[in-house]
């Protein structure tokens, strides 16, 4: 007998989802995707109303993601941050030295280089997208020197720890966090920018005057991976 027109068709329908094209697999890879960033949205805070957040910004159009992250035409020399899409900085810069540091910092590299390619003021914050941009962050732009700022691309380990004497063994203490210092704070073993910070952390509910004030140029940090009350992210580390 022969099949029924509106079975036969349901019977191609589904034979095609369980073996679709390439066109397929792609809508549902996308599908997958979504549902991972949002669930890690769910785990790690929204850059929605941080100091990231450049949705408002006239140079960026509008984009809020797009400005460091691309699903096309990402940099693939980027292995420290996914689908990468800004200009990274080429600067070479002064390091933090002194006779009482055991650790030997280095050139910045992996995502502390992504974090000064805004921050070192060399690479326009519009410069994303394979277009050079021209605007500049002011406050908050730390140049090439960095001697003044927190030492930087460092392995921080227990042998450090030992050496040093007024540092917390980053293998077995605590982060805080859930994990220990290692597992939580540290990239590969170093001590980096987003030891410390992390953009895709707000802890803003305040919308812009959360970050940005009317009179003088002070702001508060909200993009810190855990609070300072107290100096407790400095104490995470710095047995004091």
């Amino acid at each position: 007998m022969q099949e029924p027109e509106k079975s036969l068709r349901h019977r191609q329908v589904r034979l095609a989802w369980h073996n679709p094209p390439n066109w397929r697999r792609l809508l549902v890879s996308a599908g997958v995707l979504c549902t991972v960033l949002l669930l890690t949205q769910g785990v790690f805070g929204s850059i929605r109303d941080s100091h990231h957040d450049f949705s408002g910004a006239g140079w960026s159009g509008g984009e809020m993601c797009a400005v460091c992250h691309t699903p096309h035409g990402a940099d693939t020399s980027v292995s420290e941050a996914p689908l990468w899409n800004h200009t990274v900085t080429t600067a070479t810069y002064e390091t933090y030295a002194s006779a009482s540091l055991d650790a030997i910092p280095g050139q910045p590299n992996g995502v502390s280089k992504l974090c000064l390619s805004c921050h070192d003021g060399t690479v326009a914050v519009d410069s994303f997208d394979g277009k050079t941009g021209t605007w500049t962050i002011g406050f908050g732009n730390i140049g090439t020197d960095l001697t003044r700022h927190h030492p930087i691309s460092f392995a921080y380990d227990g042998a450090l720890a030992t050496v040093d004497g007024q540092l917390h063994d980053p293998e077995s203490t605590p982060s805080g966090l859930g994990g220990t210092i290692d597992n939580d704070l540290l990239r590969q073993g170093q001590m980096e920018c987003t030891s410390c910070h992390d953009v895709h952390i707000s802890r803003n509910d305040s919308g812009c005057s959360g970050c940005h004030f009317v009179h003088g140029n002070t702001t508060e940090t909200l993009s810190l991976r855990k609070s300072n009350a107290g100096s407790a992210l400095c104490l995470t580390c710095h047995d004091k």
